[in-house]
């Protein structure tokens, strides 16, 4: 296959660090941007001086961030503001629906494919598990701020399938659900996985939302990169949208005693009430599961990484990488 030129936003952080690096591995030439807010260089640290990478401190909502005379034959979109778990959802709201009109500004002007990372939060209420990618999108109230992100994804999602109607631009919309492993964000952005292991590691109390008895699917970072890359060089993919997560459920409380129990350091727990960081109310998904069907068939592909498996590998990456 001929080597491609591929611009990834949000390349600085945990899933677009690791993108980079398989892309580059695989003889790609890479341009990645960031503004760093979230993201590191030092997520950079192994590929910043490749011949064949380039990176640009950039805001995607700025559109003249984005004058270039590079030509890319795809562009994988990753950068997004998360759930705006205490507030400010216009954060949210912009930098999401702004960020992807301007990417996808870009893959026409480019005549490139674009590759849209959304998000399992769009199934939202919806009770009938495991999700397939025809699944109803069902959200919850307005005055709920978590479902800005959602809302958001959902636009995208529209907004992409609008532009290619209108252009003619391929594209492929990921449903990401779970993904974790090393260089994961510390903070509760990177998700329960990094906030558990250096809960547990320290001897503090972790802190479990509703009594963590919600349950949701953890794929590692590996299987997604492999997923992600086979939809980058092939087009088996263009004009889907696909699901991309583990099927095997775990609950949230038993994800912490796994975590303990690889660290062998006994479980402390704390249940938090989503009122105390919320200030108002806040809606939980009970079960997030994924149908993987239509991926498995179309690409070949499925998780090979257990859960344990996993864990363990990241643990040993946050030992070896302190704060």
């Amino acid at each position: 296959m001929d080597n491609l030129t591929i611009l990834i936003t949000g390349v600085a952080g945990f899933i677009g660090s690791h993108l980079a690096e398989k892309l580059l591995d695989r003889g790609h030439n890479v341009v990645g941007i960031d503004n760093l807010l979230v993201g590191s260089r030092e997520n950079l640290k192994d590929i910043i001086n490749h011949r064949k990478f380039i990176f640009l401190k950039r805001d995607i909502t700025k559109t003249k961030s984005f004058k270039s005379s590079i030509t890319f034959d795809v562009i994988i979109h990753l950068a997004a503001a998360k759930i705006p778990r205490y507030g400010n959802r216009i954060d949210t709201l912009f930098v999401n629906t702004k960020g992807t009109e301007n990417m996808l500004n870009l893959a026409v002007q480019k005549k490139a494919k674009i590759i849209f990372t959304s998000t399992s939060d769009v199934y939202g209420k919806n009770n009938h598990i495991p999700f397939s990618e025809s699944s109803d999108l069902v959200l919850g109230q307005p005055e709920v701020a978590r479902w800005a992100y959602a809302a958001s994804k959902i636009f995208d999602e529209h907004l992409i399938y609008a532009f290619s109607e209108k252009y003619g631009i391929p594209f492929v919309i990921i449903r990401l659900f779970g993904i974790f492993g090393p260089k994961q964000h510390r903070s509760w952005l990177g998700g329960p996985i990094p906030l558990f292991i250096d809960a547990i590691k320290n001897n503090k109390p972790v802190d479990l939302h509703g009594g963590g008895t919600q349950s949701r699917s953890f794929m590692y970072i590996d299987d997604a990169i492999e997923a992600i890359v086979k939809v980058t060089e092939t087009d088996y993919a263009t004009g889907q949208v696909i699901n991309l997560g583990s099927t095997n459920e775990t609950r949230i409380i038993d994800l912490a005693k796994n975590i303990a129990a690889i660290l062998k350091k006994p479980l402390k727990k704390r249940t938090i009430i989503y009122q105390s960081f919320t200030g108002k109310s806040y809606e939980d998904v009970r079960r997030r599961v994924p149908d993987i069907t239509k991926v498995k068939k179309i690409l070949k592909w499925e998780p090979k990484t257990t859960i344990e498996e996993g864990l363990k590998k990241t643990i040993d990456w946050y030992i070896n990488n302190p704060k």
